[in-house]
């Protein structure tokens, strides 16, 4: 009877330490669900992981065809959609290294347009791939020194026959005979005429950067040489007879030659400096002599001033005698 008693006993007392137990193991969670909070808040704001940003640049493959041909020369690989006809010009340059950017001309199809150098890569593609077909334009030189090699050779030509080399002319003759005062005011604006043209090419006219085939370097120079000489050759000529009508037709077409010069330079001014009213628009800037050609005040004056060296020299001949 009395073991008994103590079993109940010793039951009672596990089961009381039990609940005690697990009643401190309650409060115990109880306040670390409590204290996870101001644990969280003491600690600041939870910092996100930076997104991962993936790249959606859209890269090309230029396959470049001869045009003749149609024989793969190469493939300019990696090329985005912001690249422009002159990066793949000097891409091309640095896998064939002869033919260097302004040699090299572009084209959608064969004998279509050549590609002009600030078109982007993605206005021509259809798809990843993009063909284009080379042609081979020959050695270039730049707009700058055919303009510079135009005007600098008349200036050379004009004062070889200003000072009557023995080469062209009769030594003893060009000694008899002195020169008039009209051979030396039509040397001053000659030189005066080309000089003009020569500042406004390193000053006032806004070239383009692009290149023409050496041929029309050639071409040019032949046309304004040549003019120099045929027009030089007589006026300086020791057997030129001034103007039949005097000090009155110098005169005349002297004042018509300044204004034809002052003309001709404030309307090259304009055209280098025009004023845009709406927004600003990238411009490719055309080569000298088609603006002279097109526009109707500057191809006035210059035409006016062509059609007055008749009017300066035709009585000022060569006479036989």
């Amino acid at each position: 009877m009395f073991k008994k008693q103590k079993s109940v006993a010793s039951e009672c007392k596990r089961e009381v330490f039990s609940q005690g137990g697990t009643r401190s193991i309650q409060k115990n969670d109880m306040r670390n669900f409590q204290s996870f909070p101001q644990l969280v808040l003491s600690g600041g704001p939870l910092k996100s992981t930076p997104a991962v940003k993936q790249s959606k640049t859209t890269h090309f493959e230029i396959e470049i065809l001869d045009a003749q041909t149609r024989k793969q020369i190469c493939i300019v690989d990696k090329v985005t959609q912001t690249s422009t006809i002159h990066d793949v010009k000097q891409k091309f340059h640095k896998a064939c290294p002869k033919w260097y950017p302004s040699r090299v001309g572009l084209q959608l199809e064969r004998g279509g347009p050549f590609l002009k150098d600030y078109i982007t890569i993605q206005s021509v593609a259809a798809s990843s791939i993009v063909t284009l077909y080379f042609t081979d334009l020959g050695q270039q030189v730049g707009w700058t020194t055919v303009f510079l090699a135009e005007y600098t050779g008349p200036l050379l030509i004009y004062f070889l026959f200003y000072l009557r080399i023995p080469y062209i002319y009769d030594m003893k003759e060009s000694s008899r005979r002195s020169r008039h005062p009209v051979v030396h005011l039509a040397c001053f604006c000659h030189c005066m005429h080309y000089t003009r043209y020569l500042l406004e090419t390193l000053f006032v006219h806004k070239i383009s950067a692009g290149h023409t085939p050496l041929k029309n370097l050639i071409k040019g120079c032949a046309f304004y040489w040549g003019f120099t000489s045929w027009i030089a050759y007589y006026v300086n000529h020791p057997r030129y007879t001034p103007p039949s009508f005097g000090n009155r037709q110098v005169t005349v077409s002297a004042i018509n030659f300044l204004i034809c010069e002052a003309g001709n330079h404030f309307i090259n001014v304009v055209l280098a400096h025009p004023n845009h009213t709406g927004p600003e628009q990238s411009q490719e800037l055309m080569p000298v002599f088609q603006v002279q050609i097109i526009t109707p005040s500057h191809g006035c004056f210059s035409w006016f001033h062509v059609l007055t060296i008749p009017m300066r020299l035709d009585h000022g001949s060569v006479s036989q005698s």
